[in-house]
């Protein structure tokens, strides 16, 4: 059994949440808000880490009303933060209901130790003695540490997460409870403080009463994790609108496995034998959810068209399972080009001024998977102009031109990056543009005028070669 790290003693927990404490009042409060109650769930059952937070938050002691929540991560967090979600719960039990709100970093000054604030916005204001429920969700990215950082084909994948078992929040807490929910009953290790109770595959901290403001009770938890780390280095994806009825989307991928690295020879022999246990963390096949219209799907790389995979459809989704050359082990690599196309009809819209957009999915389709690097390239019918992209989150964007086949002046192409994607980026966007129909009569005049030419050409030589002949 690998060697895991000890427990995080009792005086060291507690000189770090004594100075916590100490510096907490070098933050203001906002508009005399306090936590009444606080519920932290996390998620490690894959390889991506999920944080939902249930908030009860009055506005107990302000004078005036409370526009924003503030939310704190530590500068670890912030490093790894994917994104962030809330939802403000109305009504009561059947008829309760979630309304979105934004969510935005905040400018406010640098918090005790370093900490980050984001503002949840709350729509309507929350009036003195007022509470209301928020649910909060963020995504946290590269945050499981493989230990032992190198396992054998046969060796089972060990992780290390790091928390802390009350909530950091720049307001008072007065009751609040962590869970943390592994994949499986093989736990090495986790700290231990008063209270914890373990049940199976969760451990729960707390209850705890009346934290002061950034207070801070670090854990660790040491525990089995043999979901496979598809981490996406790069992503590239190509759009091209043919408003002749189709749509052609290319994704060129640059995939690792994030996981322990491999160590030792790889034996497919024992590998194909023992697959329940022999390279338990790795991962032999992906599943990709594409839109339920696609057609003409093909799954490929260097070598050529790759046959292992499987194309499911329905009314509703289209399911891609594809398997690579070779099962991939942690710090293994691979390419791969995946390509389909779409009706135009059902993706692409005129509205009643004539401009035009196109309604697709940000993100990745592949499922579990995190994309460090995404670069989404619409290219647009030639003679397109002024477009603008609307997604709900902050991109880079540029313009430049693309070129293909019988283009003369080249299509105006709208490239969108984004860095740190996971699953709950797999939302809708729109980018629209102006396009004069007459456009459409380009390439089909310079494919008759090329038929014209060379037929031109034709007669010119065979009445020369005539001609010749005559004269000798």
């Amino acid at each position: 059994m690998p060697p895991s790290l000890p427990a995080l003693t009792t005086p060291v927990l507690l000189l770090f949440f004594l100075l916590s404490s100490v510096s907490a009042s070098s933050l203001p409060l906002e508009d005399g808000i306090r936590v009444v109650s606080a519920e932290k769930r996390i998620d490690l059952t894959g390889p991506i880490v999920k944080v939902f937070l249930t908030l009860k938050v009055e506005n107990a002691l302000a004078a005036s009303d409370a526009s924003q929540v503030l939310l704190a991560f530590t500068p670890t967090e912030v490093e790894h933060l994917a994104i962030v979600k809330a939802t403000r719960a109305e009504g009561k039990r059947k008829k309760k209901t979630y309304l979105p709100l934004s969510v935005e970093a905040s400018d406010l000054a640098a918090t005790p130790n370093g900490a980050r604030l984001y503002s949840v916005l709350l729509g309507t204001p929350l009036k003195p003695a007022e509470a209301t429920t928020l649910e909060v969700l963020y995504v946290l990215t590269h945050s499981l540490e493989p230990f032992p950082a190198e396992i054998s084909q046969s060796e089972s994948q060990l992780v290390y997460y790091r928390d802390s078992a009350v909530l950091l929040s720049p307001y008072h807490v007065l009751e609040q409870v962590t869970y943390i929910k592994m994949p499986s009953n093989r736990i090495e290790s986790f700290t231990r403080m008063d209270p914890t109770n373990r049940a199976g595959t969760e451990v729960k901290y707390g209850t705890y009463n009346n934290q002061v403001p950034n207070s801070y009770l670090p854990i660790l938890v040491h525990y089995e994790n043999n979901r496979p780390f598809a981490i996406v280095e790069e992503l590239v994806r190509k759009v091209e609108i043919s408003h002749w009825g189709n749509i052609q989307i290319t994704e060129q991928y640059k995939l690792k496995h994030g996981g322990a690295r491999h160590k030792g020879v790889f034996s497919r022999l024992e590998y194909q034998s023992r697959p329940s246990i022999s390279g338990a963390s790795s991962f032999k096949n992906l599943l990709a959810r594409l839109p339920p219209q696609v057609h003409s799907v093909y799954y490929r790389d260097e070598i050529g068209n790759i046959s292992t995979s499987h194309l499911r459809t329905d009314s509703q989704q289209s399911e891609l399972e594809i398997e690579p050359r070779y099962p991939l082990f942690g710090g293994w690599h691979c390419t791969f080009t995946i390509g389909y196309g779409l009706p135009l009809q059902d993706f692409v819209f005129e509205l009643d001024d004539g401009h035009r957009y196109i309604n697709l999915t940000f993100g990745c389709p592949l499922l579990d998977a995190v994309i460090d690097d995404l670069t989404i390239k619409v290219v647009l019918p030639e003679g397109s102009k002024n477009p603008q992209p609307v997604v709900p989150f902050l991109t880079e964007q540029h313009l430049e031109t693309s070129y293909s086949y019988l283009d003369v002046v080249g299509r105006t192409t709208m490239v969108l990056k984004k860095k740190n994607i996971v699953g709950e980026h797999n939302v809708p966007f729109q980018v629209h543009y102006e396009f004069n129909p007459i456009f459409m009569l380009a390439e089909p005049l310079m494919l008759i005028s090329a038929v014209f030419l060379f037929f031109v050409a034709c007669i010119a030589y065979l009445h020369m070669d005539l001609s010749i002949g005559k004269s000798s």
